[in-house]
């Protein structure tokens, strides 16, 4: 029986102590511990690491502190595009899904992609249209709706910019917004090591506030935002989606795990400190190997995450 683990993010980027107030301290470390919690409790009951991270995801969506699911930030013409992606580690079975519209948990989509289809990666209407035939929750417009993002959407529209994060501060100054803006990143993921060593990870997010054409980044492409092998490791990543792309992030770690025989930290270590930094790829990662060994690593100032061991480590952090 293997050390089972879960460990999760939500966003990473230029977060500090002295900018966050203690009430929203306090709300996000809750908020990390409940969605650890919900992870945990299914590896507990020796439960399987696929049903853990989609438990901890979900939790995530539908806390509106997060940019996934109910959290998410406004698109140019003020909706809600939100992207997912779910992969299995045991036979490398994976569901994604982009560009989707007032499904109330894009990574309950993803999963059902994986089990009841034979693709891989839908995208819009058509992906809405299959949730809707599977059963797939949905919510109005109102559910998404916040005044914060949508602050932030106006606040980004005056100088016709996209913004990477949910916490973007709407009523700061224009040149500290404008500073911020490339500097946090909202996404959500979770990965997991089950009691008979099986892997698996998931990543969500409601992607760029103002965003336009349709844009994409990371989180629902498989092998970059998330990636998963029994053989090395699960991976899910949070950072500017455009350099996490290039290079093919989340399999590069698996890559250097199965071909070089580095470690999960070494890998990681290699891929967000140096090969995403060279091409301005500011973010961060989080992995777990088939031993239960958990690593959380970023190249920005903060990172909203958290992890649970069987083996009696957790910690839940924000700053670096």
């Amino acid at each position: 029986m293997s050390k089972f683990t879960i460990a999760i993010h939500g966003g990473a980027g230029t977060i500090s102590k002295k900018s966050m107030i203690p009430e929203k301290e306090i709300a996000y470390f809750k908020a990390l511990n409940d969605a650890i919690d919900a992870g945990y409790r299914i590896l507990d009951k020796k439960g399987n690491a696929l049903d853990a991270v989609k438990a901890a995801v979900i939790e995530l969506e539908n806390n509106i502190l997060f940019n996934a699911g109910k959290g998410s930030v406004f698109t140019n013409t003020e909706t809600h595009e939100m992207d997912a992606s779910i992969m299995d580690g045991k036979d490398l079975s994976a569901g994604a899904v982009a560009a989707i519209c007032n499904v109330k948990n894009p990574v309950e989509l993803a999963y059902t992609v994986m089990k009841k289809s034979e693709h891989v990666f839908l995208i819009g209407k058509g992906a809405e249209e299959f949730a809707k035939q599977n059963g797939i929750a949905f919510e109005p417009d109102e559910y998404f709706y916040s005044e914060f993002r949508y602050k932030q959407l106006l606040k980004t529209k005056k100088t016709n910019e996209t913004a990477l994060d949910h916490s973007v501060d709407p009523d700061s100054s224009s040149a500290k917004a404008s500073e911020d803006r490339d500097k946090k990143f909202g996404t959500v993921g979770a990965v997991a090591c089950d009691v008979n060593g099986n892997l698996a990870a998931a990543t969500s997010t409601g992607g760029m506030t103002n965003k336009q054409f349709g844009r994409v980044g990371d989180s629902p492409i498989i092998g970059i935002g998330t990636y998963a092998n029994n053989k090395t490791c699960a991976i899910s990543c949070t950072g500017h989606g455009e350099p996490f792309i290039k290079a093919v992030a989340a399999y590069d770690v698996s890559c250097l795990m199965e071909y070089k025989g580095f470690s999960l930290e070494k890998a990681m270590n290699k891929v967000v400190m140096k090969k995403l930094l060279k091409i301005d790829g500011e973010g961060g990662m989080i992995g777990v190997d088939a031993k239960g060994n958990a690593s959380l690593i970023f190249n920005s100032k903060g990172m909203y995450r958290g992890m649970k061991s069987s083996d009696g480590k957790a910690a839940v952090e924000i700053y670096r």
